[in-house]
């Protein structure tokens, strides 16, 4: 151990084991699945931030983590934008630097029980204020939240009906601070080992008494997946391929076709040849059709992705704008400073314009459905707010043909099953190219998924549920509590520190005596 304290004194080599220590945790997502390592791969990066020699040195360690964290999760996007991937992993990376400060100054040295328990709450509720900042829009959104590791995991899943995808990586960091004490500080074993059956208890209370959604019919759903088409009026191809695959369709009596993400590359209302051909797949299959239009429009300035619906007769009004677009993808966040990112990437050359409200369209025979396109169906409030609205089944339309051979379509796919359990509505994950797959009401898989090779159609057999679960009731009160924890402590410790601070009173001490036991005079 003294070779290894030694061979870190170099803040470079230190810096670099951060860096890797941080990347651990991307093993539990897609496409590795590793869902048991995120228990314990944080464990490594913690020990190595509690032995810091100084706050800002664990400050620092802290940053190198969460960049090489944010570089791991975002590594398929290398081909993309190149250099500017790790520019973005090191500003987000800053993020965790607090973090890590926390991760010292409650484990550092020889802490008291008192100050272990409180790591035990403190530092999860310091990693969701992370997270909670890093899924704003801007900031790239909340994709790789380390909850969303755990989509596979029947307990995890009842979790986030509860407190959402916030509430699992809550648990799962506490179980990771829980382990780093038990190897790094036997002595404090009693709070550990307390703090490991505390999580046992709210997972199997969860579990116990979070109410299950209540499954009331079933509706069949196709997906339409043409596959990767490149080349000369490729537009013009893939339509053609996924007007071939949903012919198909016809006879096998499904509710509702979806195609995937920019599946139609042409303004419909200027183009009406394409609308009555979309039309006469719904009257030839006698179901409407959700298409993505990726397109600059006629009516307004400016190019949107927009999910809309087709009937028999043709369009059916619905038409739902996309509101929250790709950073750099298909939009570039403060373009006049960041524009040079188009020269080192393929960055959005032009903004794409931005819609303004959520949509739940109306498909027949009972049916509401609220669609999303692509990136948004990584934020748990837009599905809420969906559930909210009426939705019976929530639709994502995505394509992921740039990053067809990277791990992104299943990490993608995987984030359907987190927000049909925290709705407790089934969910649709349609896509161009990528990974297609369905998820019923608790977020149980709904047949098979269909891979980036595939060029195919399938149809789902979709049960639909009410009720209403906790997360939808309450929102994202997690976060929300942790900010309150993050506050308390913070109070605590200020009070802590001026307690400290605050100078002893004068000590009394007995005037002088003379040899005959008298007090002595002044002067004398």
């Amino acid at each position: 151990m003294k070779t290894l304290g030694h061979w870190l004194t170099s803040p470079r080599r230190r810096s670099a084991v951060a860096a890797v220590a941080g990347a651990l945790p991307v093993l539990a997502f897609p496409a590795p699945s590793l869902w048991w390592w995120a228990y314990a791969a944080l464990v490594p990066w913690i020990l190595l931030i509690r032995a810091a020699p100084t706050g800002k040195r664990a400050a620092y360690d802290g940053w190198w983590g969460g960049a090489g964290f944010m570089l791991a999760m975002h590594h398929w996007l290398l081909p993309n934008l190149h250099v500017f991937t790790f520019v973005i992993a090191a500003l987000l990376g800053a993020l965790w630097a607090p973090w890590g400060w926390l991760v010292r100054r409650l484990l550092g040295g020889l802490p008291s029980r008192g100050r272990v328990a409180a790591a035990l709450v403190v530092l999860p509720s310091g990693w969701l204020a992370v997270e909670l900042v890093r899924s704003w829009q801007g900031l790239g959104g909340p994709w790789g939240v380390l909850g969303a590791s755990q989509w596979q995991v029947g307990p995890a899943l009842r979790l986030a009906s509860v407190g959402g995808v916030w509430l699992i990586s809550f648990l799962v960091v506490a179980v990771n601070a829980v382990l780093a004490v038990l190897v790094a500080l036997p002595r404090a074993r009693v709070p550990a080992v307390a703090g490991l059956l505390a999580t046992a208890a709210l997972t199997s209370a969860a579990w116990v008494w979070s109410p299950r959604p209540e499954t009331d019919g079933r509706v069949r759903i196709a997906v339409v997946q043409p596959g990767v088409i490149e080349g000369e009026d490729s537009g013009g191809r893939r339509f053609a391929r996924e007007e071939q695959l949903t012919r198909r369709l016809a006879g096998q009596d499904v509710d509702l076709i979806v195609w995937g993400e920019s599946s139609v590359g042409f303004d419909l209302t200027a183009r009406p040849d394409l609308a009555k051909r979309l039309a006469a797949l719904a009257r030839g299959t006698g179901a409407d059709v959700l298409v993505n239009v990726d397109a600059r429009r006629s009516d307004k300035p400016g190019i949107y992705k927009s999910s809309i619906l087709v009937g028999p007769d043709g369009l059916t009004g619905d038409r739902y704008d996309k509101m929250r677009l790709v950073p750099f993808g298909e939009y570039i966040p403060a373009r006049s400073l960041l524009g040079w990112a188009t020269s080192v990437g393929e960055a959005a050359a032009e903004d794409r314009r931005r819609g303004s409200a959520q949509k739940v369209m109306d498909v027949g025979n009972g049916l509401r459905i609220g669609p999303m396109v692509c990136f948004e169906t990584a934020f748990p409030d837009m599905t809420r707010h969906l559930t909210r609205d009426g939705a019976d089944v929530l639709v994502g339309q995505s394509s992921t043909s740039s990053f067809q051979q990277s791990w992104a379509p299943e990490q993608h796919a995987s984030l359907a099953a987190l927000r049909a359990a925290e709705t407790g509505r089934p969910m649709v994950h349609a896509t161009l190219t990528g990974v297609s797959a369905v998820y019923g009401p608790g977020g149980q898989r709904i047949g098979p998924w269909l891979g980036t090779d595939a060029s195919t159609t399938h149809v789902f057999e979709v049960p639909l549920a009410h009720g209403t679960t906790p997360y939808v009731r309450f929102g994202d009160w997690t976060p929300h509590a942790a900010l309150l924890v993050l506050a308390a402590w913070a109070v605590a410790e200020a009070v802590r520190t001026l307690r400290l601070k605050r100078p002893a009173p004068e000590p009394l001490v007995p005037p002088a005596r003379t040899a005959h036991g008298s007090p002595a005079r002044p002067g004398r």
